[in-house]
């Protein structure tokens, strides 16, 4: 027993350091987005104007154009992350996140349709965006069903839905006059450029909602982990239980394409790092949401500033991250024999 307790004491401590290790990577992001730019803000001065204080250009500077765009940069990381985390933990397959199974470009075609054949912008098309992942997801999860849902099974689908969507948005692009491509393209490559506090409200909503019900739905997860009878016979509700932690996902995956545009790679990537920091410790969900975060705040900065003078698409760093992720891991799976 007390080995036991100092195993459980080390686990816990191991789960404190790093999560306040990410907490800590992700203020100090924050703080350098916020402080940085064309105009310096000093750190002390950007706290004053945090808690009311500073002048009318340093509000201006830091509450009107860099805080919503920092605000929104954190929370469409989390979503991703704390997506990709559940996705990857219940399928049991690293393939298994929302931009690889299709449902990301679900929420890309309903908001590029919603765009060039209804006209619809704001909130309208947000809302359009996140039903067109839940439809895509429900498609996926429907269509991969044989007496229950095999990660890899889904996996397949979830490609092949995916690239019949991109073909949907590639046709209706090349409908569209060259101004509106355009700008539909920077937003298919996930960009946060632009963004103000119309667009952060609505993602701050729906995450308030969803985060707590994906935390509260994941509690049957280590029993779903370890397979479909074994969950069975531990009394889990096994399809329910998968369905709530799907649909939770799904629209976590929805809710922040619509906010920024299928950010690649964020929900790939995030996971298997935050279960490497700590190994043994299951799906690590809060560390993926943290990472996730950290990743799409350092990833923006980065595309304000690796080019002077220009704003890249965060989506153009994270694939920059996560590409050459997706390579090794395919590389490494051949080697072992899992590879087709």
């Amino acid at each position: 027993m007390a080995r036991l307790g100092r195993v459980r004491r080390r686990a816990l401590v191991r789960r404190a350091s790093v999560g306040g290790a990410l907490l800590a990577v992700v203020l100090a992001a924050f703080a350098l987005s916020l402080s940085t730019g064309d105009f310096v803000v000093p750190l002390a001065d950007v706290l004053a104007t945090l808690t009311g204080g500073g002048d009318a250009g340093t509000q201006f500077v830091v509450l009107d154009l860099r805080l919503p765009r920092v605000l929104l940069a954190l929370l469409v990381g989390a979503c991703f992350g704390l997506s990709g985390a559940v996705f990857q933990a219940l399928l049991r397959n690293p393939l298994a996140s929302p931009d690889v199974i299709g449902v990301s470009a679900g929420a890309s075609a309903a908001a590029v349709l919603a765009t060039m054949v209804l006209g619809l912008s704001g909130i309208a098309l947000s809302a359009l965006a996140l039903l067109g992942a839940l439809l895509t997801g429900a498609a996926v999860y429907l269509l991969a069903w044989r007496k229950g849902v095999a990660g890899y099974r889904l996996v397949l689908v979830g490609i092949g839905i995916g690239t019949g969507l991109s073909s949907v948005v590639s046709y209706v692009m090349t409908r569209a006059d060259v101004t509106e491509a355009q700008g539909l393209f920077l937003w298919l490559t996930g960009s946060l450029n632009g963004r103000s506090w119309t667009h952060f409200w609505p993602l701050l909503g729906g995450a308030v909602l969803l985060v707590p019900l994906t935390l509260l739905a994941a509690r049957a997860l280590p029993a779903l982990q370890l397979g479909d009878e074994a969950a069975g016979g531990l009394g889990a509700r096994v399809e329910p239980g998968r369905l709530a932690m799907l649909a939770c996902a799904t629209a976590l995956a929805g809710l922040a394409t619509a906010a920024a545009g299928p950010v690649g790679f964020v929900a790939f990537v995030s996971p298997p790092v935050a279960r490497r920091l700590l190994p043994g410790h299951g799906a690590a969900l809060v560390p993926s949401a943290l990472v996730g975060a950290a990743l799409v705040l350092l990833a923006d900065y980065a595309a304000q500033h690796l080019i002077p003078g220009t704003q890249l698409p965060v989506g153009i760093v994270t694939s920059l991250v996560g590409a050459p992720y997706l390579l090794w891991l395919l590389a490494r799976a051949n080697r072992v024999g899992r590879g087709g």
